[in-house]
């Protein structure tokens, strides 16, 4: 008995001395059960996270987690960070982890996460970084996500996120960094962000954003980058607010379909950066001096008018002055570039293409580090002005700005061992000094320079002072620009002179600070975002995802040997219950993803029910239907809440697969441009496939050519339906991302609006324009089956199979004949193409004219006539490309004269003619009259003013 009780005191010492090391060295149940979930639902393919079975989680090294070092109020040590950036990890994020109520740092940026960022991360409240970018996850943001008090850096940008931001965003009281561009969100911006006084950064572009800028914004203390661009705020302006946003350095508000005029910016004292290119902003451009950082002034393709401001002189920091395909005239002054001292890596270019700009004042003798480009402008027939030639000429030059470092080739070259990545530090002060650096892929997101060659010394130093680093330390590899525009470089940390390899601590300290984001802010560089943090050679054996841990001491020895055995029982049964627990949620989760099929894929477009397909076509009766192709019919349909649609829905026979339809949704709805077809939503039910666009109520350019339309389109318009289809593909080829051959260019696919604007339309044979293969080689062309429209098929495209950006310039081509003529691409055995050059080289090329357009001035048409013929120029390098079939059409409906005639000639009947007195403000020249066919009523409501573009 005796002998029972003292082994029950054993037993209850053993358990006692247990809890003791629970207490002392265990995490908090809940997030371990949280952390194995985590892993659950994640796909590590790599085995980065196979330590995860080992132990405890704080104790025990699992890569990626990290624990504070002291123990909480409740006994337990608790999980500080998670840090998985790079790892090539797919799946999904739990929900469980919202479980993690210590976390600050959350950190799966560049992987492959898919699925939606789950609401319960809003659970927890000391989260500081919410780092996600560089992912594919979907879904909407959720409301939740507003209520984290001291959020510091929200970034999700590089995904598929859709849908509204939630106005409960405005709860964020701590939020320096709103990183959301590069998705799918749409709807407009809530104006309660401007209760977001602490905001340094809102990046939203490349979104489908739309409504109207917030006033509002003008509140915002803090406010130094607004970037937008690419989004679609058709209609409205830039708020005149805006001048004061105090301390503002950068506004980008490029393509955002925004109107009015541009605002007086001369109050924001540190301006650095502004970019409101591609709009429809008109009047004057405000004449008050900008701040002296000014560095970039991209004011591009709008419908600008009056003088270059003199102002534009007294910029010392002047980088780039881009104003072309304005309408611009005067004269500009020399100062802008004159007065200006240039330091050997100085640069300025000055953009006036495509303006009226008719005088140089001052001495015209540019040094060798200012660019002008005048093309397109009267000054360049002024001879008067000594070698005015060599700047009107087509630019050849581009802005791309690139740099690829090479290390001194004086030292010895086998002195370095290259086999365990060592090599010579190139600006170290002892000559030939060999060690192994760290090697840090780096972009900056928002920088507001154009130009970093300048600046490439003041960089240095801002990084080397980040990392307490001594200049000679960092060398720049190389840098180039990326779309955005975004600077990405290779970087390298060499250790101090007379230590060939940083140690471990150095190695992580470095790590540290880069993942921490503890780099103070820089007015010019903008935000940062590290891409890869590399180690090799010496450095291989680390992993700054593991936390150096401190085992808790103070208990007895004793207590151990006691307790190993019951240790040992209590993990196995908590093993037992935790895979149980793990294996129910995977089977859960499993479940989950079978239900939710590929539909998660799908972003930025509404998914709509075969049920509201049919109630909005009345059961697709005939008499909606409003086309028919290839690929199967176009009803016109009425949503419940009253809007107009286009239904395309596939006939059985070209029905793709789920995952190929799905996929062209997501493209579809990544393409913003005004003279592009907004996709809307789609319908993927009971075996059918179907896509919702806005609704083109004037149909299809070629029902307007055809002989059997009753209204007569006119020159003017007729180059203006041309000039916004080319500007529409010139977008897929340049600005969508990835860039995009569109391969079934023709005009049934050519769509006009209410106001007879182009749309370019129908993307279903559109192919990816060609990526960098392995070795970083860019192919020319694209490989594929020969798909499109006879008579519109690029001739090289159809013997060799080898698409490029050339094909869609000469489907091009052929529309712009149809355009000039009204003839068919093939018609009684006849082809456009050979049917023009024939009479185009017999000079008789106004007889085959459409007779339906009206009066058009001669000069106009034969370079219409030439720029067609040369697009339809059988060899594709003898094409232009389509930034130059743009540029040449804006130059000729400059030479049209000013009329306040209707686009649509419906006065006209058989055998009369429009008069030439009805142009106005034109030069002289001749005026070709055609008889016109007889006219039917104007369509009701269409009602244009002609103005040249």
């Amino acid at each position: 008995m005796e002998g029972l009780r003292h082994y029950t005191y054993v037993i209850a010492i053993a358990i006692h001395c247990y809890m003791l090391l629970a207490v002392a060295q265990i995490t908090d149940p809940s997030e371990v059960s949280a952390l194995i979930s985590v892993k659950g639902s994640l796909v590590d393919s790599l085995e980065h996270l196979k330590d995860w079975k080992k132990g405890d989680p704080c104790t025990s090294n699992w890569t990626g987690v990290f624990c504070y070092n002291t123990f909480g109020a409740d006994g337990y040590l608790h999980v500080r960070e998670l840090r998985f950036m790079n790892k090539n990890i797919s799946g999904s994020l739990a929900p469980e982890l919202g479980q993690l109520s210590h976390l600050k740092i959350l950190n799966f940026m560049w992987n492959d996460l898919t699925g939606s960022i789950p609401k319960e991360i809003g659970n927890i409240k000391p989260l500081r970084l919410l780092l996600l970018n560089g992912n594919q996850l979907s879904g909407s943001l959720a409301d939740e996500l507003g209520y984290l008090p001291d959020l510091n850096r929200f970034q999700i940008d590089q995904n598929k996120i859709s849908g509204e931001i939630p106005k409960t965003f405005s709860n964020l009281n701590r939020i320096r960094h709103i990183h959301f561009n590069n998705n799918s969100l749409s709807g407009q911006i809530p104006h309660e962000l401007s209760n977001l006084s602490t905001l340094l950064h809102l990046l939203l572009d490349n979104n489908n954003l739309s409504g109207f800028l917030p006033p509002e914004f003008s509140a915002l203390p803090d406010l130094e980058i607004l970037q937008l661009d690419n989004n679609n705020f058709s209609g409205s302006e830039i708020p005149a607010t805006y001048g004061n946003l105090s301390s503002l350095l950068k506004l980008s508000l490029r393509n955002c379909f925004l109107q009015g005029s541009v605002p007086d910016f001369s109050r924001i004292r540190n301006l650095s950066y502004l970019d409101l290119s591609w709009n429809q902003l008109s009047g004057s451009i405000p004449q008050n001096k900008l701040s002296n950082n000014m560095t970039t002034i991209i004011l591009a393709h709008n419908d600008l008018n009056g003088s270059v401001p003199k102002s534009f002189s007294l910029l010392p920091s002047l980088q780039k002055l881009s104003l072309e395909n304005n309408f611009l005239n005067g004269s500009i002054s020399t100062d802008i570039w004159q007065n200006r001292t240039f330091a050997t890596t100085s640069r300025l270019v000055i953009d006036l293409r495509n303006n009226s700009v008719s005088n140089i004042s001052g001495a015209f003798d540019p040094p060798v580090n200012v660019t002008l480009r005048f093309q397109g402008n009267s000054i360049c027939s002024n001879r008067s002005i000594r070698n005015i030639d060599q700047f009107c000429g087509p630019d050849s030059g581009a802005d791309d700005e690139y740099s690829i470092s090479t290390n001194p080739s004086v030292c010895p070259i086998q002195a370095c061992p290259t086999d365990n990545y060592y090599e010579y530090v190139p600006a170290s002060p002892e000559p030939c000094f060999c060690a192994s650096p760290l090697r840090i892929g780096y972009r900056l997101k928002s920088p507001s320079i154009s130009y970093f060659d300048p600046y490439t010394q003041l960089f240095q130093s801002y990084v080397t002072s980040s990392l307490d680093l001594d200049l000679y330390q960092l060398w720049i590899d190389s840098y180039f620009w990326e779309k955005g525009p975004r600077l990405r470089m290779h970087l390298k940390l060499f250790p101090v002179v007379g230590v060939s390899t940083f140690n471990e601590s150095e190695v992580l300290r470095i790590s540290e600070i880069f993942a921490s984001w503890e780099f103070p802010g820089s007015d010019l560089f903008g935000p940062y975002e590290l891409l890869n943090f590399t180690l090799l050679g010496p450095y291989s054996y680390l992993n700054p995802e593991i936390q150096s841990k401190r085992k808790s001491k103070g208990v007895l020895i004793a207590c151990i040997v006691a307790a190993g055995v019951l240790a040992a029982i209590v993990s196995t049964i908590v093993t037992i219950l935790i895979s149980r627990r793990r294996a129910k949620y995977q089977s859960i989760m499993s479940r989950k993803r079978l239900s939710t099929k590929l539909s998660i894929k799908i972003d930025g477009v509404k998914s709509f029910t075969f049920r509201e397909m049919a109630l909005a076509t009345n059961n697709f009766d005939s008499s909606t239907q409003v086309g028919e192709g290839g690929y199967g019919s176009v009803f016109r349909g009425i949503l419940a809440d009253k809007k107009v649609v286009a239904i395309k829905r596939a006939k059985e026979g070209s029905l793709q697969g789920q995952k190929e339809f799905l996929t062209e949704i997501e493209l579809l709805s990544r393409l913003h441009h005004r003279n592009l077809v907004v996709l809307l939503g789609y319908c993927d039910e009971e075996g059918e496939q179907m896509l919702v666009y806005e609704f083109m109520p004037n149909g299809t350019l070629r029902d307007w050519l055809s002989a059997k339309s009753k209204q007569n389109l006119k020159f003017g318009a007729r180059l203006r339906i041309a000039l916004g289809a080319a500007k529409g593909i010139l977008y897929l080829h340049t600005e969508a991302d990835p860039p995009i051959f569109h391969r079934d260019i023709k005009a049934s696919n050519i769509l006009l609006d209410s106001k007879l604007t182009a749309k370019v339309a129908d993307f279903g044979l559109s192919r990816l324009a060609p990526v960098q293969d392995d070795e970083g080689v860019l192919p020319n062309h694209v490989s594929t089956m020969v798909k499109g429209t006879p008579g519109y098929l690029d001739p090289e495209y159809f013997l060799t199979r080898k698409m490029t950006d050339k094909s869609d310039v000469y489907s091009l081509g052929v529309v712009f004949l149809e355009i000039l003529t009204g003839m068919h691409p093939i018609s009684h055995g006849k082809n456009i193409v050979r049917e023009v050059n024939m009479v185009h080289k017999s000079g008789t090329m106004f007889s085959i004219m459409d007779n339906r357009m009206g009066s058009y001035p001669a000069e106009c048409v034969e370079k219409f006539v030439a720029l067609a013929l040369k697009c339809c120029q059988d060899k594709p390098e003898d094409r232009p490309s389509m930034l130059e079939v743009v540029r040449t059409l804006e130059t000729i409906l400059r030479m049209m004269p000013y009329t306040d005639a209707d686009p649509l000639d419906n006065k006209a009947s058989f055998g009369e003619t429009t008069s030439s007195s009805s142009f106005s403000n034109t030069r002289s020249r001749d005026l070709f009259e055609s008889s016109n066919a007889s006219g039917g009523d104007l369509i009701s409501g269409v009602t244009l003013t002609i103005t040249p573009r």
